[in-house]
């Protein structure tokens, strides 16, 4: 079976998008289970640019075809200060969930508008010499005043995004459910369409 990488260390990134791909004729691996330790920085001023950029670094290394994502959020009350460069704001990349979502929710205290956009892109390159397949994610929602579910390690604000139209956060669905309506699993959705009709061989 061939094998098509997740190039992401995010465990919740990760499970999210090998819950869309789950069924489709691929070995989904991930960094580690091919022992890949090595970071690319993402210096992209745009989520295609950094989600490119982290699919031809590993694509490279590994030799497979892979996907990478570059996901964030816009937050109306925080004007330009999330967005592409969401994980690294606040508390900062090497914080942990906790204290990242802990900035983030006191940050957002004293706010009433919190009306929220997540995006997503993900690129696919099958080949070194393949140009990238870019797929486009995007769910509406708003921030909640503290976390109303546990979350996956790696993806801590999907406990305080209540999609527009449901009465829950993003983690309190099932994979399913959040496969068919979060940024990500629209994202991926899409990726799953095309790998269905390229010929791999």
């Amino acid at each position: 079976m061939q094998k098509l990488l997740i190039a992401t260390k995010n465990f919740g990134k990760f499970k999210e998008i090998e819950s869309v791909l789950k069924d489709t004729p691929f070995e989904l691996i991930n960094l580690q289970d091919i022992g890949i330790d090595e970071d690319v920085e993402e210096t992209g001023k745009t989520y295609e640019e950094n989600a490119i950029l982290k699919a031809q670094f590993f694509q490279k290394l590994s030799g497979l075809p892979t996907i990478a994502d570059d996901s964030g959020i816009t937050v109306e009350a925080l004007k330009n200060e999330l967005g592409v460069k969401t994980r690294r704001w606040g508390a900062g990349a090497d914080a942990s969930d906790t204290e990242w979502l802990d900035f983030f929710l006191k940050r957002m205290e004293s706010e009433t508008n919190r009306n929220s956009e997540f995006f997503t892109t993900i690129a696919f390159i099958a080949s070194e010499n393949e140009a990238p397949q870019i797929f486009r994610g995007v769910c509406k929602g708003i921030i909640t005043k503290a976390p109303e579910s546990e979350y996956l390690k790696g993806i801590p604000l999907s406990a305080v995004f209540k999609p527009e139209g449901l009465n829950c956060v993003y983690s309190a669905l099932t994979p399913e459910e959040k496969g068919k309506i979060s940024h990500r699993g629209r994202a991926a959705s899409a990726l799953k369409e095309y790998l269905k009709k390229k010929d791999f061989n």
